[in-house]
């Protein structure tokens, strides 16, 4: 991928994501990270999106959303799935 970034496993950038989750001002119980794919040079967090019964975003999928887009922001700068 980038020749500045760090190669590092599935697992291991989960945990790191998952940590500053729980740092996030966002953060609410039961928003996880809990898997990651390469898409060119950006990594693409998925997890829970909490949506309601019919399928529609409520506030917490809204949240679950910018975390995550926070978490590609600062983590595609550093690491690349190896």
């Amino acid at each position: 991928m980038q020749k500045n970034t760090e190669a590092i496993s599935r697992q291991a950038l989960l945990e790191k994501a998952n940590a500053l989750i729980r740092e996030h001002d966002d953060y609410f119980a039961g928003l996880e990270a809990d898997d990651v794919i390469q898409q060119g040079e950006v990594l693409v967090f998925r997890g829970p999106y909490f949506l309601d019964d019919e399928g529609l975003p409520t506030a917490k999928t809204t949240a679950v959303f910018n975390v995550f887009k926070h978490l590609a922001l600062t983590l595609s700068s550093r690491y690349h799935l190896a």
